[in-house]
């Protein structure tokens, strides 16, 4: 059975989690897939925005026993390497020169909490979704996915979802920052969906240099963020989409 399916519809890439018997709990098999998928669909012209999304009960409840069974056994270098997949996976997403939405219908857990956080907008349902970092609880830590988190809330709650190890529900995610829609679980296929056809409606190229720089400012000084900037302003300047754009909107003020 395939861990991970996908489809393309209108400019929209879809990934779905295909484990609802385990909860789509991640597995080195999933978290290679999935690495496999967000590569894919970056590269793919006719991908202009991906929708993650998990089958069954829950959207991703973390690991899986037996993953958590064979990571204890790992030898340091087997650790290492596996430990390295996964930041791999994560980054192929943060990455990914196409926007892409997690749409959270159930728990997102640990891992799975974490691929929420590291997509680029979130969609959860009001009732059943539910978030939360609870690797401390079994000894564990989320460190990889906890330098995407400070950068995404900040330390203060940061430091309080990865201590505590707390769950909290999609309006106090959204609270934090740490999604970015809330609706009624009825409406949250039909949101994300609307969310993406208009997304997908935007300049591939134009999607691409934002996401890059949303990714590189971080790390820069205001100067170098400043002079980083007015080069990418006047890259985007010389595009096609670019172009195009300006002489659409030209000629519509002109009639």
């Amino acid at each position: 059975m395939d861990l991970v399916l996908t489809s393309i519809a209108d400019g929209i890439g879809t990934i779905v989690m295909n484990r609802a018997e385990k909860r789509n709990a991640l597995s080195s098999e999933l978290v290679s897939e999935l690495h496999q998928a967000f590569t894919s669909f970056g590269a793919d012209p006719d991908v202009r925005v991906i929708v993650l999304r998990g089958d069954g009960p829950a959207f991703c409840a973390g690991a899986d026993l037996a993953y958590l069974q064979q990571i204890s056994e790992n030898s340091p270098l087997e650790n290492l390497a596996d430990s390295t997949d996964l930041k791999d996976m994560f980054q192929s997403i943060v990455g990914c020169s196409k926007p892409v939405i997690a749409m959270v219908h159930g728990a997102a857990i640990a891992g799975g909490c974490g691929l929420a956080t590291v997509c680029d907008i979130v969609v959860a349902g009001r009732e059943r979704a539910l978030f939360g970092y609870s690797e401390v609880r079994i000894g564990f830590i989320p460190a990889i996915v906890m330098v995407y988190l400070v950068r995404k809330i900040g330390d203060t709650q940061a430091r309080r979802l990865v201590l505590t190890a707390e769950n909290i529900g999609a309006e106090e995610a959204q609270r934090l920052g740490l999604i970015t829609h809330v609706v009624d679980d009825a409406e949250l296929e039909a949101t994300t969906m609307s969310i993406a056809r208009s997304i997908a409606a935007n300049s591939p190229s134009a999607m691409a240099m934002s996401k890059m720089m949303l990714e590189s400012v971080h790390s820069m000084s205001l100067e170098a963020g400043l002079h980083y900037a007015t080069v990418m302003n006047a890259l985007a300047r010389q595009t096609d989409d670019c172009k195009a754009g300006i002489a659409k909107f030209l000629n519509s003020a002109k009639g």
